[in-house]
C-alpha cells in the first residue's frame, strides 16, 4: 500500500493527522535551528565580558546584538551603578524573556504528541462501526469490500496517529531538556559576570566613565 492508498483507506480523519504531521515537522526543524547553544549562550562569553569590563571597553550595543545571552548581560550592565540587587533583577527579567522565547512552539508540539493518538483511536472506532454496520446488514456476508474498507480505516488511522505522536513526543522531551541545559549555561555565565562586578568595583567605575561604549578589542 503506497502513501496515497493509505490516505484514502484512512478516510477523512487522515486530513488532521497529515496536518499535524506537517506542523510538527516545521516546529521540529525550526527549534533544531533556533535552540543551538552556540547561538543562544556562546561559551566563554561571560569571561570575555569580564575582561572587557576590566579594560573599560564594553560595547553594550555589540553585546546586545551578539546573542540572547549577550542581551541578558547587557541588561544587567546597564544597571551596574545601581548595585548588585538591581543587576540581578535586570538579569532575571531579561533571562525570563529569553527562556520564554526558547520555549516557543513547544506547547503546540506537546499538544500534537497528545492528540494524534486520540485521532487515530477515533479513526479506529469509526472504522469498526462501519465493519459492524456491514456485518449486521442482510447483505453483510457478500459485502467484503466494505468490510475490508472499515478494517483498513481502523488500522491505518491508528498507525498514522502513532507515527506522528511518537517522534513529536520524543522531540518535545528533547527540546525541553535542551532549554534546561541552555538555561543552566546562561545562569553560570551571568553569575560569573555578577561575581566579577562584586569584586572589581574599580574596573566597573572605569567602564562607567567611558559610558560602557568602548570599542570591542
Amino acid at each position: 500500500m503506497n502513501m496515497y492508498d493509505a490516505l484514502l483507506a484512512g478516510g477523512l480523519l487522515m486530513l488532521p493527522l497529515v496536518g499535524c504531521s506537517l506542523f510538527a515537522t516545521l516546529i521540529i526543524l525550526e527549534r533544531l535551528w533556533s535552540l543551538r547553544i552556540a547561538r543562544i549562550a556562546p561559551p566563554h562569553l561571560g569571561q570575555e565580558v569580564c575582561e572587557l569590563i576590566q579594560q573599560g571597553q564594553v560595547n553594550l550595543y555589540w553585546l546586545e546584538s551578539h546573542s540572547p545571552l549577550g542581551g541578558i548581560l547587557a541588561a544587567g550592565l546597564r544597571n551596574a551603578r545601581l548595585g548588585q540587587d538591581q543587576v540581578r533583577a535586570r538579569l532575571q527579567e531579561a533571562a525570563t524573556a529569553v527562556i520564554h522565547d526558547m520555549e516557543r512552539f513547544l506547547s503546540p508540539l506537546g499538544t500534537i504528541a497528545s492528540i494524534t493518538p486520540l485521532i487515530g483511536l477515533l479513526g479506529t472506532v469509526v472504522g469498526m462501526i462501519q465493519v459492524f454496520a456491514v456485518i449486521v446488514s442482510a447483505e453483510g456476508a457478500e459485502q467484503t469490500a466494505e468490510l475490508a474498507g472499515g478494517i483498513s480505516q481502523a488500522l491505518v488511522t491508528t498507525a498514522a496517529g502513532l507515527t506522528v505522536a511518537i517522534p513529536a513526543l520524543m522531540f518535545h522531551r528533547y527540546f525541553q531538556r535542551r532549554v534546561e541545559d541552555i538555561t543552566v549555561r546562561m545562569e553560570e555565565q551571568a553569575g560569573q559576570v555578577v561575581e566579577f562586578l562584586a569584586h572589581h568595583g574599580s574596573e566597573l567605575t572605569l567602564a562607567e566613565r567611558r559610558d560602557l561604549r568602548g570599542a570591542r578589542p
